[in-house]
């Protein structure tokens, strides 16, 4: 089994999936210090309230927050400073073409370790009405509800 990858999840953005109908997710790769990697390693990580945006040919996330490193004194850096994301100029170019046109947001769902790297998990996301989250709320309790029956048979 040699392409198989161990993931851990480090951060998730829960309310997104809520706030948010998402339609297309994208891995990408994100440019972190050595204080901030081990941060997020030990669960220093927060996607609230965060979002990425296309400038200049490149993709940042902002408002991702990264606790300081308590025991790396002088290096830390601005825990919600604005950070690069890693992504094929191909990528980049389609995600800014549907931003533009179908008025989506790019927000970042999760933040996990894939082997030895750090990837971001974006979602291509459109902003739900208060009427669809009730309706998905819905949803999903008539679906459980169905699961609890066939599990009693």
């Amino acid at each position: 089994m040699k392409g198989e990858s161990k993931v851990r999840i480090l951060c998730q953005n829960r309310k997104a999936r809520h706030d948010y109908a998402i339609s297309e997710t994208i891995e990408a790769g994100i440019v972190l210090t050595g204080p901030e990697v081990k941060s997020l390693r030990n669960g220093g990580g927060n996607l609230r309230d965060s979002y990425a945006v296309i400038r200049g040919g490149e993709v940042y996330v902002n408002n991702m927050h990264i606790s300081p490193y308590d025991k790396a004194s002088i290096h830390n850096m601005d825990p919600t400073r604005s950070r690069k994301l890693l992504m094929h100029k191909r990528e980049i170019e389609r995600l800014s073409s549907k931003v533009k046109e179908k008025g989506l947001t790019l927000i970042p769902l999760s933040v996990y370790l894939k082997g030895s790297l750090i990837k971001l998990e974006l979602g291509l996301a459109k902003g739900r009405k208060s009427y669809d989250k009730k309706q998905a709320i819905k949803e999903r309790d008539v679906l459980r509800e169905m699961e609890r029956e066939v599990r009693k048979r």
